[in-house]
């Protein structure tokens, strides 16, 4: 019995289950009287199999996200699609520069100038903003860049410079005696450069690993004087001067060859013609030429270094852009800088130059001989010049300092003016103080070439640099730093340096250590008068350090060595706080000393009035 207990309660339970598995339909008509089975029998009824389904189930449809457009002007994206996006975790940006944002409004004005906004919409005429064209996104890949930079820089000059009268066959008022004439000179140059910068790296911290940069330049210069023999030794070519010409100025390819340390240290190589100071402020060599460069840092940038060799292009004489003609100089620099030495704040250099200059004949792009220098022997002779030098740059607590020291050691084969082989031995110094009062800048400083004594002598001691432009006592607002003042074949100064070497030409003659040599003492204050106004005043006292060279030269006793006061003023206007828009505005003027009276006196009439200058300079950079 126990049996039949046990398997009526199974299929009960069995009857239970199917029931709740599969529950009748319901009927709406009124119930009627239906067969009945027993449970058990009912689930085992055979049922028909369902038809398997021949459609898969859809998938349910990835997010897509909004794209928002990067900021400025990105250019076409440089990195082709690899990965699609296979789930809802995660949306594959391959392109990690060109990340968008969201558009924000954020004063709801409508994105006016004057209103300053967070994220701009750039365009590709708009440097301030992220430019592809000025190496702000990638053209290729994600790491190789390019910058491109325009620049248009015009030159307006007038000056009063002491000018020879007494050209080779005539001169431009018949009956004229006086050795000089008439000291005005009108003269404008303009420069177009664009500046290709292709480079792989990260446009950040980190040095690049290769760069590729070529600069062609467009020079339109006029030069308009009142004498004859100034613009060309043929007097036929008259008082005006008008010259185009064009150069590639920088060339060059650059490598990094090794990581030196962990902190972005690097050594790399550069080799073409590329631009090169060789110390703070250029009193030595300052220039743009062909050479080969071996440079890089140690310490996390504490310390830098530079050894380059120069073969050096000969320069147009109007342009002073570089030609493709062999100029046969050899330069060698090689410096060491470390920064925070002693004191915080200030950095020390030292530095050693070395020029071999071969015997050559050439005369400039005018006509006039400029080597050798024509005066003297008039013969071809070499250089052989080692510089030594010491310079620092910085500020030592609340006072701002820059000084150079240099000694120059070498042997001239013939110097023109003396006659005779030399031995040079020449020293040079140079320091400047100044100290910051709010919106003011006093500076005081101080200039020292040594001059040769005796030119009759087998020994050079007056100081002359390879190629300089040296930023000091004024720099280009100087009158003295900025005008080329002849003398005699020669000239007395060159235009952009200090020195009175007598040399025919600073980018195409050779340096002349038979000079008189300078001392300078110049008192200055510069001024911010606004963010975007400065003010640059300077007052020079200049004198010769030895004038037994001079007496020789212009065969005249007693020069004395008061050259006399360059005073000059001059603003520069940057409208952008930026130097996308330069403008400068200068003024200076020189009132001669008996020194210089001694040599530009003429028979009838005196050098007794100052001699002024002024120039426009407009720079405008893309």
């Amino acid at each position: 019995m126990s049996r039949w207990i046990v398997t009526g309660a199974l299929g009960w339970l069995l009857t239970g289950v199917l029931q709740a598995a599969d529950p009748p339909p319901q009927d709406s008509t009124p119930a009627q009287a239906t067969p009945s089975f027993p449970p058990l029998r009912r689930s085992l009824q055979p049922t028909t199999p369902a038809e398997p389904s021949t459609t898969l189930p859809e998938p349910e449809p990835l997010p897509i996200t909004p794209r928002d457009p990067p900021l400025g002007f990105t250019g076409p994206s440089g990195v082709l699609p690899a990965e699609e996006q296979e789930d809802s975790h995660f949306i594959p940006v391959e392109d990690r520069w060109r990340i968008g944002f969201p558009a924000w409004d954020r004063y709801g004005n409508g994105h006016p100038c004057q209103d300053d906004y967070p994220y701009v919409e750039g365009h590709w005429w708009d440097p301030f903003n992220q430019n592809v064209l000025k190496g702000d996104y990638p053209i290729l890949g994600q790491h190789t860049f390019l910058n491109l930079t325009a620049t248009s820089q015009a030159i307006l000059e007038g000056r009063q410079v002491p000018t020879p009268a007494n050209a080779f066959e005539s001169t431009a008022r018949p009956g004229s005696e006086e050795v000089f004439g008439k000291p005005d000179q009108f003269h404008y140059t303009h420069f177009f450069s664009l500046t290709t910068d292709l480079f792989h790296g990260d446009a950040a911290f980190k040095p690049v690993d290769w760069r590729v940069q070529f600069t062609p330049v467009f020079n339109i210069n006029q030069l308009d004087v009142n004498e004859l023999g100034i613009v060309s030794p043929d007097v036929r070519k008259g008082t005006t001067r008008s010259r185009t010409y064009f150069s590639l100025e920088e060339w060059f390819v650059e490598s990094k060859l090794a990581d030196l340390g962990p902190d972005y240290d690097f050594l790399s190589v550069r080799a073409g013609s590329q631009p090169f100071t060789s110390d703070f402020r250029g009193f030595i060599f300052s220039d743009i030429n062909r050479s080969v460069r071996l440079f890089g840092n140690r310490l996390s940038n504490r310390d830098q270094f530079n050894l380059i060799y120069f073969r050096q292009l000969e320069k147009d004489t109007n342009s002073e852009l570089n030609t493709f003609h062999e100029r046969h100089q050899d330069i060698v620099i090689a410096n060491y800088y470390r920064q925070d030495f002693l004191f915080p704040g200030y950095a020390a250099q030292l530095s050693a130059h070395y020029n071999h200059d071969e015997p050559t004949f050439h005369f400039d792009e005018n006509g006039f001989l400029v080597r050798p220098d024509p005066a003297g022997v008039f013969h071809p002779h070499e250089l052989n010049v080692a510089y030594l030098g010491w310079a620092g740059n910085g500020h030592i607590g609340r006072f701002n300092i820059t000084h150079q020291a240099y000694w120059a050691l070498g042997y001239d084969s013939l110097n023109p003016l003396a006659g005779r082989a030399q031995d040079i031995n020449a020293q040079m110094a140079a320091i400047e103080l100044s100290y910051d009062r709010d919106w003011m800048r006093f500076r005081t400083s101080f200039f020292f070439a040594s001059g040769d004594s005796n030119i009759a002598n087998s020994h050079a001691t007056g100081f002359d640099a390879i190629l300089d432009n040296p930023n000091f006592a004024g720099g280009e607002f100087s009158y003295w730093q900025r005008q080329q003042i002849k003398l005699l074949g020669v000239n007395l100064v060159q235009a952009g340096s200090l020195l009175p070497d007598l040399r025919s030409s600073k980018t195409e003659g050779q340096s002349n250590f038979v000079n008189p040599g300078l001392l300078l003492a110049n008192f200055g204050v510069d001024m911010d008068l606004t963010p975007k106004l400065k003010m640059i005043n300077n007052a020079n006292l200049l004198w010769f350090d030895e004038t037994a060279v001079l007496e020789q030269f212009v065969f005249q006793e007693h020069i004395h060595h008061f050259i006399g006061t360059d005073l000059s003023s001059g603003f520069e206007y940057r409208p952008l706080l930026s130097n996308n828009i330069i403008m400068k505005l200068g003024a200076s003027m020189l009132i001669p000393g008996r020194g210089f009276r001694d040599i530009y006196n003429n028979l009838t009439a005196n050098v007794n009035t100052p001699l002024f200058a002024g120039f426009m300079e407009l720079t405008l950079t893309y």
